[in-house]
């Protein structure tokens, strides 16, 4: 194999990466979304640690190895327009990403709090943080963006 190969391979590797942490969060988002105790919140934060990691590694992983791919490739270069678009919803993806952690990082940091103080009994402030309309809304436009991503990436619009 080449080293095109490898780095295509690795690339589309941190894609599925990237794509199985936003699944993880969706799943977690659901499974939260009618509960209000603080343990359940707390354990499922917990998870999302996993994600956190998960997202990290796939996104700088595609974002790097697709720079490197640009410059590497001789049919491609960094300024093609679905490369620039790559570029561009991947830093939108980003700062959704980091929105919506924000957002559903506090109620987290919330329940392991008032796990650690034995107050363990449904709380409705909980359940309100981590049902945000924000934070939902923010995560479904980081789901959005990355599908746009990933249509750019199969499809090279204007290549």
């Amino acid at each position: 194999m080449s080293l095109n190969d490898w780095l295509l391979f690795l690339h589309v590797l941190a894609a599925f990466v990237l794509v199985a942490a936003e699944v993880l969060f969706t799943f977690l988002i659901a499974w939260l979304w009618k509960r209000d105790a603080p343990s359940d919140i707390a354990r499922v934060s917990g998870i999302s640690r996993l994600g956190n990691v998960l997202v990290g590694v796939g996104a700088v992983g595609v974002l790097i190895l697709g720079i490197v791919l640009a410059f590497e490739a001789d049919s491609y270069a960094i300024w093609d327009p679905w490369i620039v678009a790559a570029i561009v919803l991947w830093l939108a993806f980003a700062e959704l990403g980091r929105r919506t952690g924000k957002a559903y990082d506090a109620a987290g940091a919330r329940a392991r709090t008032l796990v650690s103080e034995g107050r363990d009994e449904p709380n409705a402030e909980l359940g309100a943080m981590f049902r945000s309309r924000a934070g939902l809304g923010f995560h479904l436009a980081s789901v959005a963006v990355l599908l746009l991503l990933l249509l750019d990436m199969i499809f090279k619009p204007g290549a």
